[in-house]
């Protein structure tokens, strides 16, 4: 009987440690890295690679400068610190360089944060490749200070922190700059990224931190997937049995489609509570129901699923079943009979085609590594490292945008500052507060604006002008406009595309035109009997001795006149007129009366002969006799 325990025990380790392990001992993992500017002193200036750590908040797509502290004492950072890294009113950040060794990077990271620390660099104590710090796996790990770390962290090499040592003991400040700008590619205007979990709700903390995330990030995933933004995608980490255990009773327990897809059962005690093959269809559940809803053009139903079977189906309830599935799937109007067909019949000796190719999907491809921890989240193929918290990992999802095309969700107070408030960015601006300063989740651009259909062209930092027929309607084409005395002048030209030109009257270069004075500089009203006011935008010319002033030809003349050579030039008019019209009248009556002349003859000439007209000669015909 001792011997079939052993070997039941024997079984039980070999099936666990295949489930649990056999991903990160086989798999391909990737280290994700950012970058690491030193700026002072000189003698190590340059860039360097350091290990984004898989706790506390990256600033993905932002940059963080501060100045390096390595303490005195606990110089591992393994216990609290004594002294304050707080920086002072107007100083930079503190960034703490401590040893690796002796307590978890998490509880580093924990200390240093707690000591006023903006950010903790943890120096390796071998030279090595580079390792993502990750999370305590073990139960005893405080989950409570796990999740409140929100400083960012980073492993750097071993020759990068004896440098950096060196140089303080030295009496050198040491200056550096954190960049993830380009820590997660951003190629486009569309984010693609995966979310790699599970339904179990019984694995203690990180389940529990999963479910969190899924009710706090719906939210903002549905907007983000609804208007087009994102194309998210879930994934379920699934393992086959080995082959010489298929028909252990560990195997049956925790596997479906004899022994295909497997999952680790939930509270890790196979003789009570729910079976890792329970978690399996749960988790194909989920994916059969994003495929239906994807399909039917609805892809954001998934997180309205996933948080009310948390919230409605939990597994300490009992009621983790498909029962209770199904009626959170019907009160989402989602095909129901689809998902069954999707799952297909879990005993079937023969592969399920959402499972494998999910199988298929763990292993990593170009920059992603190989998935085998839970929960991963993939933004544009490349692994997100941090808290799994909805700011951060939204931050992270807006740092995938390309420069200019991020949605206005990325440009919130909470995500982002806004460079633009202060000093317009350093960007051009005009005095109706037309901007070049375009605001982005990286910081902010310099571009001329489109405003109400008018295009600005410029270089966008010290100059912009609007350009096309509409553009004296946006401020006035940013020419010069004034008025006074109810007039009003405008150097900008309708139906130009651009330029600006003073009116007549004005001189200047069109954005700043100002008043001339014809009388002083004696362009205008010169003749002898002229008198010259100059008025705002023209000039006032008026003629002495009751004389009239003619403008086109800058004289006076006398007004009497003027009027006598008016009357006689109409009354020459007039008399022309008559003279034509009767001559006209001449003209029509002698013709009429010719062609009066000409119809009568006509007529006449058929009944009798005209005297200027011969005799008609008669013709006599012979009778029949004579012939």
């Amino acid at each position: 009987m001792i011997g079939v325990e052993k070997q039941l025990g024997l079984v039980r380790l070999v099936v666990g440690v295949w489930l649990l392990l056999w991903g990160a001992c086989a798999g391909r993992f990737v280290v994700q890295k950012n970058s690491l500017k030193v700026t002072s002193p000189n003698s190590m200036k340059g860039a360097y690679e350091c290990a984004i750590g898989n706790f506390g908040v990256p600033q993905y797509g932002g940059t963080l400068m501060g100045t390096v502290v390595y303490p005195r004492a606990n110089q591992k950072a393994c216990g609290d610190f004594d002294v304050s890294f707080k920086s002072k009113p107007g100083g930079l950040p503190v960034f703490v360089l401590a040893d690796r060794g002796e307590c978890y990077f998490t509880l580093k990271a924990w200390n240093a944060q707690n000591g006023g620390a903006a950010a903790i660099l943890v120096a390796d104590d071998r030279v090595e490749p580079l390792i993502t710090m990750d999370v305590p796996e073990e139960e005893k790990a405080d989950a409570d200070y796990l999740e409140k770390i929100t400083i960012p962290s980073a492993l750097i090499s071993k020759n990068l922190g004896d440098s950096i040592k060196k140089a303080l003991s030295s009496d050198n400040m040491v200056n550096i700059n954190l960049d993830w700008t380009e820590a997660l590619p951003h190629p486009d205007e569309r984010v693609e990224y995966e979310f790699w979990t599970n339904s179990n709700d019984e694995c203690g903390p990180k389940c529990d931190s999963q479910i969190d995330f899924v009710k706090n990030f719906k939210g903002a995933a549905q907007i983000l997937e609804r208007k087009g933004y994102t194309q998210f995608t879930p994934h379920y980490i699934t393992w086959f049995c080995p082959e010489a255990f298929l028909l252990s009773k560990q195997c049956k327990s925790q596997c479906i489609n004899h022994g295909r897809y497997c999952a680790p059962d939930p509270e890790q005690d196979f003789s009570r509570g729910y079976d890792g093959k329970d978690v399996v269809v749960q988790n194909l559940r989920q994916a059969c129901f994003f495929k239906v809803a994807n399909e039917s053009g609805k892809p954001w139903l998934w997180w309205d699923y996933v948080a009310d079977f948390a919230i409605r189906c939990p597994m300490k309830e009992k009621k983790y079943t498909k029962e209770c599935a199904d009626q959170v799937i019907k009160s989402l109007g989602v095909d129901l009979k689809k998902i069954d067909e999707c799952i297909g019949n879990p005993n079937a000796h023969e592969d399920n085609p959402v499972l494998k190719a999910e199988q298929e999907a763990q292993i990593g491809k170009g920059a992603r590594g190989d998935v085998t921890i839970l929960p991963t989240l993939v933004i544009n193929n490349g692994q997100y490292r941090g808290k799994l918290d909805r700011t951060a990992v939204l931050k992270a999802i807006c740092s995938g945008f390309r420069e200019t095309t991020e949605p206005a969700i990325c440009l919130s107070q909470e995500i982002e500052t806004n460079e633009c408030l202060e000093n317009n960015g350093g960007c051009w601006q005009d005095t109706a507060n037309i901007s070049a300063c375009r605001d982005t989740f990286r910081g902010r651009v310099c571009e001329c604006p489109i405003v109400q259909g008018v295009k600005f062209v410029g270089d966008g930092y010290t100059h912009c002008e609007a350009s096309g027929a509409l553009r004296c309607e946006i401020n006035n084409g940013g020419c010069w406009k004034d008025t006074q005395h109810g007039r009003t002048y405008s150097a900008c030209i309708d139906g130009h595309t651009k330029g600006c030109e003073c009116p007549p009257g004005f001189r200047g270069d069109g954005v700043h035109c100002e008043d001339v004075d014809e009388c002083k500089e004696k362009v205008a009203c010169q003749c002898p009997e002229c008198k010259c006011k100059d008025v705002w935008g023209s000039y006032e010319c008026s003629c002495s001795g009751g004389l009239l002033y003619m403008q086109e030809h800058d004289m006076c003349i006398s007004k009497n006149t003027r009027t006598d050579y008016s009357w006689g030039f109409i009354w020459t008019i007039i008399l022309g007129l008559a003279a034509a019209g009767v001559a006209g009248y001449a003209v029509y009556k002698y013709r009429i009366r010719r062609y009066m002349d000409s119809e009568i003859r006509a007529i006449m000439a058929q009944y009798m002969p005209l005297d200027n007209q011969g005799e008609i000669p008669s013709h006599t015909y012979p009778s029949r006799g004579n012939v």
